[in-house]
């Protein structure tokens, strides 16, 4: 299936978008694959965790401290360890770091900059980003690679069946999932990134926000959000084909197969 097919009868409220990238010295050439449908920019909940821990490593100086914050957030999606991290460091320091590292330039959130979660992105940043922090894990940054194999131990429901997409156990996984009281979408997005060797990456990005106006569903949704209940199940069933779709379109268009890139 390709891009046309699983973006042409979206909802007119909907947004997705998906982006690829495969480069590194010793391989083919560089490719990169992007593709949106709706709004530029979203939300990004909880998908760029790994890469708040990462340059955080650099401020927090106790790195026992550090590491107790920053593999739960990575691992489990801890929001509490997340933010720790973003109001000890501070969400300007936190996104300077990041331009510096990577040329993405983000902005901290307008109206409340501690919701580390409504940082907008565009799903071609988000690949260029966990590239960078790819190749700096395979390149001898420790810290970097530290991250990349906690997201390879995410799991379970947080992980929204994208090992199978990539045919990969050892794929480096995290999700975002979140629909705030202000928005009549739910977010689901992911970050993959698939094990190559050498100074080689291969990043894949899906992002959805699609409409959930049911007012009773969004009440149910609402109450587990605030009592700290598991609501990857809702976004998998609202979003779930559609984020693999993207992710496994986006890594045939890089030349993925099951013998690897």
């Amino acid at each position: 299936m390709g891009f046309n097919e699983l973006l042409n009868d979206l909802d007119h409220a909907a947004s997705a978008q998906a982006a690829g990238i495969r480069r590194g010295y010793g391989g083919p050439p560089a490719r990169t694959v992007s593709v949106r449908s709706g709004q530029t920019r979203l939300r990004c909940a909880s998908l760029l965790k790994p890469l708040y821990a990462w340059v955080c490593a650099d401020r927090i100086h106790d790195a026992a401290r550090w590491r107790r914050h920053a593999e739960p957030a990575v691992v489990v999606s801890s929001n509490a360890d997340t933010l720790n991290l973003w109001l000890a460091v501070g969400p300007g320091v936190i996104l300077d770091d990041l331009r510096r590292r990577t040329g993405v330039a983000w902005s901290p959130p307008n109206g409340d900059p501690s919701r580390f979660g409504s940082v907008e992105v565009a799903a071609d940043e988000v690949a260029t980003a966990y590239a960078e922090l790819a190749q700096a894990a395979v390149a001898g940054d420790p810290v970097a690679a530290t991250i990349v194999g906690w997201m390879r131990e995410v799991s379970g429901p947080q992980t929204f069946g994208l090992r199978e997409v990539t045919r990969s156990p050892e794929t480096g996984i995290k999700c975002g999932w979140f629909g705030a009281p202000d928005e009549v979408c739910l977010r689901t997005h992911a970050v993959a990134i698939l094990p190559r060797g050498g100074t080689r990456a291969t990043v894949v990005v899906g992002m959805t926000a699609l409409p959930y106006p049911g007012g009773r569903e969004r009440a149910i949704y609402r109450e587990r959000v605030a009592k700290g209940l598991s609501v990857e199940d809702e976004h998998d069933k609202l979003a779930g084909t559609l984020l693999r779709g993207l992710m496994t379109t986006t890594l045939a268009e890089l030349g993925h197969s099951s013998g690897g890139l």
